[in-house]
């Protein structure tokens, strides 16, 4: 009775929160949590399958079903909206390609995920968003009697298919600690703080990585033009204080002209954009992130926005009037 006339004087939103966690209290396993996964591209089908590799009970959605055919091959199961798969699930991930789709999936009042997902349900949404959208969800879900966590990843398609991405996690911490179990089938996970700590983490990352690309670039057509054996050159830098995850992820991709994509170059001026409006409302200057936006903007202008971000060599390479050939 105590414990019952305490909750009356506590907040609303309080209460929510003490709901839910009394309805999430069985640990998460295989035999007892169901999954929602919603984004099948690149790098969202490598994360799903190591989800049903480990046993769960997987529902599938995306907006065309043949980019879900190998996961349902795989055992996984399709729902026809996010509000479906979500009634048919204890916690669903997200990870798609704009913050609009982020918006779409999740907070449509008559066809998102969270409209449909039952009391003590959790939402991950592992897209790279706006910080302010994660809050936006995190109110959301907490209104409807549930959770969410911000969780954009790092590692590309490798990373993914390696189940060893780097996870930022932003949300309760009690609540990422309890989906940590999932989140460990897919990397290594990081608590970042409150909700939208994740995404802005992750967006430090993105920072980080458009400078060094530029570096990883530039350094190339230099020694092209000085006339080194580039692999030679690759290979020497490697071990010395150059070495760095781009080198080792695209170096050797650029060289032999692979320019796939792992992680579209449309996606990373998404993310490079984002990363500019907050630094405009934290008034910031960082003209590294405006050059490198710059350049990759470039690329989309000719068309090679589907090409993957070691693309930029194209951009540094007309600016130069040189051309790298492919060994």
């Amino acid at each position: 009775m105590r414990l019952l006339s305490l909750s009356r004087s506590l907040p609303h939103s309080l209460i929510l929160r003490r709901n839910m966690a009394s309805a999430t209290a069985d640990p998460i396993s295989p035999a007892t949590t169901k999954l929602g996964w919603i984004g099948t591209g690149v790098m969202g089908s490598s994360m799903c399958s190591h989800l049903l590799k480990a046993g769960y009970t997987v529902t599938v959605f995306t907006r065309t079903k043949s980019k879900a055919q190998t996961l349902l091959s795989m055992g996984a199961h399709w729902a026809d909206s996010p509000k479906s798969l979500a009634s048919q699930s204890d916690v669903v991930f997200s990870i798609v390609g704009y913050p609009s789709d982020v918006r779409h999936v999740l907070l449509d009042p008559s066809s998102g995920a969270i409209s449909g997902l039952r009391p003590g349900g959790a939402v991950v949404d592992m897209t790279t968003s706006d910080p302010s959208l994660a809050l936006e969800i995190h109110s959301a879900a907490a209104s409807a009697g549930s959770s969410s966590v911000d969780a954009p990843v790092s590692g590309g398609d490798r990373g993914a298919r390696l189940a060893a991405l780097s996870i930022f996690a932003g949300g309760d911490e009690a609540v990422v600690s309890r989906l940590t179990p999932l989140l460990t089938c897919l990397g290594r996970v990081y608590y970042m703080g409150a909700a939208g700590k994740g995404q802005f983490c992750k967006l430090a990352n993105q920072v980080t990585i458009a400078s060094t690309m530029v570096g990883l670039c530039e350094g190339l057509i230099y020694a092209h033009k000085a006339g080194l054996d580039l692999e030679n050159y690759l290979t020497a830098i490697s071990t010395g204080a150059a070495e760095s995850k781009s080198l080792d992820l695209y170096g050797g991709r650029i060289l032999k002209r692979d320019l796939e994509a792992g992680f579209y170059v449309n996606h990373f001026v998404k993310d490079l954009g984002i990363c500019l409006r907050e630094c405009q409302s934290m008034g910031l200057a960082l003209p590294g992130l405006a050059l490198a936006q710059q350049l990759y903007v470039s690329l989309q202008a000719h068309g090679e926005g589907n090409l993957g971000t070691q693309a930029l060599i194209l951009a540094l390479e007309r600016l130069n009037n040189v051309s790298i050939q492919p060994i």
